[in-house]
């Protein structure tokens, strides 16, 4: 791994992340991360984390990125290898603590994955299960 340079900004963002129990997008990053860090610092601090093996990044069915802190989601150790759940009614990504089991064909080796499921979370199925009483 490169040896890179602390900086206050890679500290706010990887705190915002480590304490994160969702994957973040860019967005909700620039939202939330004090002090204000300029857009394009964002997405290199998280690009290098992914790069490092820091972060690892999922592809929502949106098309945004979503970024988590590599095997620890929200205080969860997480397999390598693990869906992802979005939301469609509040829009979350969540990290889910199953490992993915599957074999590729000969001659195939993975490098990443970038397993997503699409739906209702459990908070929203129960918030609408409640109010349909």
């Amino acid at each position: 791994m490169i040896k890179r340079r602390n900086t206050t900004a890679k500290d706010s963002v990887l705190r915002l992340l480590s304490n994160s129990t969702k994957a973040l997008s860019h967005e909700a990053i620039a939202r939330q991360i004090e002090p204000v860090i300029d857009r394009t610092t964002i997405y290199r601090i998280l690009n290098r984390f992914c790069e490092d093996g820091i972060a690892h990044k999922v592809v929502g069915g949106d098309g945004k990125q979503y970024f988590s802190v590599r095997g620890n989601c929200g205080g969860h150790v997480l397999p390598e290898h693990h869906f992802h759940f979005r939301c469609t009614n509040c829009q979350t990504l969540e990290c889910m603590d199953e490992e993915v089991e599957f074999s590729l064909p000969e001659g195939y080796r993975l490098e990443a994955s970038n397993c997503l499921l699409t739906g209702t979370c459990r908070k929203c199925s129960l918030a609408s299960h409640r109010s349909e009483y």
